[in-house]
């Protein structure tokens, strides 16, 4: 649909008679047609991604630690439309917080629930209450802490960024404060509610960024890692429970988990002569899940698995989300980002989109997955980390994680189209609707509410030293007749 939109538009501005058809290099003053392109997607910008004006280019500037604690707003330069207010930049909030997840629900949130990308001894996991931003710890001990997700079962997991990196569920987080987490022997003690806290074996241990967690608990995940001396970089997973979650009311014991047990499988792509076309040059189309039989043994690291099992590697692999429409089909689809290097291999980064048949297909293990890229990085789109799906617009958000000084650029927020019915699987276009206003600072952890117009979202490792989480709105509803169906 949108598309077919800038095309119509395109037809009205350059074809309005015979004489204007003649002029075949008339771009109303534009050296090529891809200037042309991003001039129509950002004079169509409410339309198209909700907001008044895109921004044209990323901020330059590094601001001080005053100004920044005086407005921590003055952090980011947002797309015109769109507010910022400050949830909480209160002193005892962590530096790094990295993913968020929305307490009791989407619809209603009263708190958020995130990670800390820091070390044991400090905060791994926080609540903040939307109501006063007040800060509460709920766990210490965990290391890159970076994941965090609501389940549909009623409880949060969380992951760590390392190697060997274990998935933490929590439940009644509310409940749980200050409680010492062991990552060696994956036991809690202390504070509130340390009966609370379990790992989770089963899922396999990797460096855990990127979770894209379905109802019937089925779970898919990357390894972030980079590919070193010809072994390939980040693979994806899938999990499968022994015991599928069937909905209804939230667990009342972690015992009724879905993630307590089951099997791990790898993304391997290519099916060509009995699937044996797998390797380097095979990243998208077609594949198979390979199982890693002894995935939860505590002493198994599926990053080599992986290796073992040559299973298809990426740059990188970091945050995933699912596309919320295909899941309201019945339908697996989910977008993941590999984050690339910029300024020593100018490697941009890619988003690439993966599918896995129906719901029960996935659980079954029965679909053919299929990996199709979706967003190719580019100088100004450079990095991307952390992707946010839009309810209602259907847009998704992606949180860049570049160089900073060493491109001499901040790090932006891009809005990008789904790929509409054109001959490609790529997105139909992006928008910058964001950028910082401090060059060692990064966009992190960005989700929306039920509606699709409150954004949350974390200012990392910023230059106040402590952290800072933003509710952005502003979005103009889309209206149903902008729908692709």
């Amino acid at each position: 649909m949108q598309k077919l939109l800038l095309a119509s538009i395109l037809g009205l501005i350059m074809f309005p008679g015979v004489a204007a058809a003649d002029r075949d290099d008339d771009f109303r003053g534009f050296r090529d047609f891809g200037q042309f392109r991003d001039h129509l997607l950002k004079e169509h910008s409410k339309r198209l991604f909700g907001v008044d004006e895109a921004l044209a280019a990323s901020s330059r500037e590094s601001i001080t630690a005053a100004v920044a604690n005086a407005d921590p707003t003055r952090l980011v330069t947002l797309a015109r439309g769109l507010d910022a207010r400050v949830v909480s930049a209160a002193p005892n909030l962590a530096p790094n917080v990295d993913m968020i997840a929305l307490w009791p629900d989407d619809r209603n949130p009263t708190h958020l629930i995130f990670c800390n990308e820091q070390g044991v001894s400090n905060p791994g996991v926080q609540r903040v209450r939307l109501a006063d931003g007040a800060v509460e710890t709920i766990l210490t001990g965990t290391t890159s802490c970076d994941p965090t997700h609501r389940t549909p079962w009623g409880t949060i997991i969380v992951g760590e960024e390392v190697t060997d990196g274990n998935i933490i569920e929590i439940i009644n987080p509310l409940q749980t404060t200050n409680v010492l987490f062991n990552r060696v022997t994956g036991t809690s003690s202390g504070g509130i509610g340390a009966a609370n806290v379990v790992t989770r074996p089963a899922v396999g241990r990797l460096a855990f960024e990127g979770i894209g967690l379905y109802p019937n608990g089925v779970m898919y995940y990357g390894d972030e890692n980079r590919p070193l001396n010809g072994t390939a970089g980040g693979a994806y997973f899938k999990f499968i429970p022994t015991v599928p979650w069937l909905g209804g009311s939230p667990i009342t014991s972690l015992a009724q988990s879905p993630l307590a047990s089951g099997k791990v499988f790898g993304l391997r792509l290519g099916k060509r002569a009995g699937n044996t076309d797998f390797g380097q040059a095979s990243n998208t189309g077609l594949g198979t899940w390979i199982e890693i039989p002894n995935a939860g043994n505590p002493a198994t690291r599926l990053r080599t698995e992986a290796a073992n099992n040559k299973l298809t590697g990426y740059y990188r692999p970091e945050d995933i989300d699912v596309d919320q429409k295909a899941l309201s089909k019945g339908n697996v689809r989910f977008c993941g980002v590999n984050t690339g290097n910029e300024s020593e291999n100018r490697n941009w980064g890619e988003v690439v989109c993966f599918s896995d048949g129906t719901l029960d297909q996935a659980l079954a293990n029965a679909a053919v997955p299929e990996a199709q890229l979706f967003v190719v990085g580019n100088p100004e789109q450079a990095m991307m980390d952390n992707v946010a799906y839009q309810p209602g617009r259907g847009n998704w958000i992606f949180h860049e994680d570049g160089d900073g000084p060493e491109v001499g650029r901040n790090n932006d927020l891009w809005s990008c189209l789904e790929d509409g019915r054109d001959d490609d699987r790529l997105s139909d276009g992006c928008v910058r609707i964001g950028t910082l206003n401090d060059l060692n600072a990064e966009w992190t952890g960005g989700i929306f509410d039920a509606t699709g117009e409150r954004f949350f979202v974390s200012v990392q490792h910023n230059v106040t030293g402590h952290g800072v989480i933003l509710e952005i709105t502003g979005w103009q509803r889309r209206d149903h007749g902008d729908d692709d169906d």
